[in-house]
């Protein structure tokens, strides 16, 4: 489940807050979603024996879902091995989601590894000004233009934008989402949505060598998280010198150093 799908219960619209999520995607040549059963993810050590499902898994030859009671959720397809887990009120220390990719990394050292993205989002609800969420993309990032004014009601736009870090390509998205609410109506909110994507070099035929790539590439995870909360607090909401206007809080993080 991703944060744009995700149902929120808010006692009260105007204390609505964001919502943060990361999620980790080992790619594999030969992974496949029947490998991903409860069995043998607490046989084998992948997670603690302790951990209980929120809901009854989804396992077959094409997809496999599970869901934890703590906020952690790993889904798999052909190739692609997903490991999920909402932030909100965790401290970085707090979270397991790489911990559980290091052991199935661990676990399956012969796998033929092909990359790893670091993908962390966070929603941002706008529930007294719905406006300001269309009128920061199409104004504050994209500027003015004719193209705005066609047809009967706002243009509604998202931005795909491509970075090279130098120890990867960082992508990123920007749109408007809805935030949906038990028996209330939805909150329009921004949803900034990263990746940081790793690639096994083809150079690298090893199996060990792949290996030690891939460990390598998870050990950025916490550097990755830090500097997407930096570039969205310092690039995307800071107050913008030509309108005078600043979209949302001023940090998102309050009393942690960027």
């Amino acid at each position: 489940m991703t944060i744009s799908d995700v149902t929120s219960t808010v006692s009260s619209p105007s204390k609505a807050r964001f919502i943060e999520e990361i999620s980790l995607v080992i790619a594999a040549q030969d992974l496949t979603p029947t490998m991903m059963s409860q069995d043998f993810l607490k046989f084998s050590g992948i997670v603690p024996q302790e951990w209980e499902l929120s809901q009854p898994p989804v396992l077959n030859p094409n997809f496999a879902q599970l869901n934890f009671t703590n906020g952690i959720s790993i889904n798999a397809q052909p190739r692609t091995i997903t490991i999920s887990e909402s932030v909100n009120n965790k401290k970085l220390e707090e979270l397991a989601a790489h911990l559980v990719a290091g052991r199935y990394i661990k676990k399956l050292p012969y796998a033929e590894y092909l990359g790893l993205s670091f993908c962390p989002q966070i929603l941002l609800p706008f529930p007294d000004a719905p406006e300001s969420v269309q009128q920061y993309i199409t104004g504050t990032l994209l500027g003015s233009g004719s193209w705005k004014r066609i047809g009967i009601a706002p243009v509604q736009a998202g931005i795909n934008l491509m970075y090279l870090l130098e120890r990867c390509q960082l992508t990123m998205n920007i749109s408007e989402a809805k935030l949906q609410q038990p028996q209330q109506p939805p909150l329009t909110a921004i949803l900034f949505s990263g990746n940081f994507n790793y690639g096994v070099g083809q150079k690298q035929n090893q199996s060990q060598d792949r290996l030690t790539q891939i460990a390598s590439f998870l050990d950025h995870w916490k550097t990755d998280l830090e500097e997407f909360r930096a570039i969205i607090n310092q690039k995307f909401l800071d107050r913008s010198a030509n309108s005078g206007q600043s979209i949302g809080e001023t940090s998102l993080f309050p009393g942690q150093t960027l």
